[in-house]
C-alpha cells in the first residue's frame, strides 16, 4: 500500500507536468501550498518525535540535513524547489548529475518510513505532497524539453523508485538508528520548505497570495495533525 502510493504521488506529478508543465505560476502555487504543508508537518509531527529520544546531539543530524540538501541541489539544480532552467541553463544541468541528487534525496526521505506502520502516517502524506510539485518540475522539464526520451523516463523511474527502496533498505537498520535518519530528513524537508517560502520575493513586498497558500498549506497539515493525534 505505501510502496504503491509513493510510485503513484511520482506519476501523478508527472502527469501533471506534461499536460501543464509551461503555466509556471500554476508550478510555483503548487510548490508554495506543498511547502507549507511540508513546514507544518516537520514542526508537528517530525521535530517531536525526533527530540523526544535521550540523545543530547540529535540538533547536529538536523543541521546535516540542511547540509546535505545544499549538497544535493548543486546536482539537482533546484528541481525540489521549481528551477525550471530554460533556454541556457539546460546545458548545465546533466542527466547523470540529477539522476543522482533526485534519487538520493527520494532514498534518504524513504528510510524512516520503514520503521513506522503500514498506514498513511503524517510523515507519509509529507513526503506524497512533498513528490507531486517534484515530479510535476521533473516531468515539464524533461518530457516537454529536448531531452532523449528514454533517458528521461529512466530518471522519472529511478526516483519514482527510490523512496520504496529506502522503505525497503531501512528494514535492515537497527530500529535505535530511526531517530537519526528522522532528523537528517527533518533538516531536509525544513531546508527545501523555507527556500520555497522565502525564495522568489520581489523587493521583499508582502505577497499576499504566497501567504494564503502557505497558510493553506499549513492549515491541512495542522487538520491532518489534530485527526491524528485524536
Amino acid at each position: 500500500m505505501v510502496y504503491l502510493l509513493l510510485i503513484l504521488s511520482v506519476l501523478s506529478g508527472i502527469t501533471l507536468g506534461y499536460f501543464f508543465g509551461r503555466h509556471q505560476k500554476f508550478a510555483k502555487r503548487l510548490l508554495i501550498l506543498s511547502a507549507g504543508f511540508l513546514l507544518s508537518m516537520t514542526v508537528l509531527e517530525v521535530f517531536p518525535a525526533v527530540f523526544q529520544g535521550q540523545s543530547h546531539n540529535i540538533g547536529v543530524w538536523i543541521l546535516g540535513g540542511v547540509v546535505l540538501q545544499l549538497i544535493l541541489e548543486s546536482l539537482t539544480k533546484g528541481f525540489e524547489h521549481g528551477h525550471f532552467h530554460h533556454h541556457e541553463e539546460e546545458k548545465n544541468i546533466f542527466p547523470v548529475a540529477l539522476i543522482a541528487g533526485m534519487f538520493v534525496h527520494a532514498f534518504i526521505e524513504g528510510i524512516p518510513l520503514s520503521k513506522m506502520p503500514n498506514e498513511i502516517t503524517p510523515y507519509l502524506q509529507g513526503i506524497l505532497v512533498h513528490n507531486i510539485p517534484i515530479s510535476f518540475v521533473m516531468g515539464a522539464f524533461l518530457l516537454t524539453g529536448n531531452y532523449n526520451k528514454k533517458i528521461a523516463w529512466t530518471v522519472i523511474a529511478l526516483f519514482a523508485l527510490a523512496s520504496p527502496m529506502g522503505m525497503l533498505l531501512g528494514q535492515y537498520f537497527n530500529p535505535e538508528y530511526q531517530v537519526y535518519t528522522l532528523a537528517v530528513v527533518s533538516g531536509i524537508f525544513l531546508h527545501i520548505s523555507s527556500v520555497i517560502i522565502f525564495e522568489g520575493n520581489k523587493n521583499h513586498k508582502l505577497d499576499l497570495e504566497k501567504i494564503a497558500l502557505v497558510l493553506v498549506g499549513i492549515g491541512v497539515a495542522y487538520l491532518g495533525h489534530l485527526s491524528h493525534h485524536h
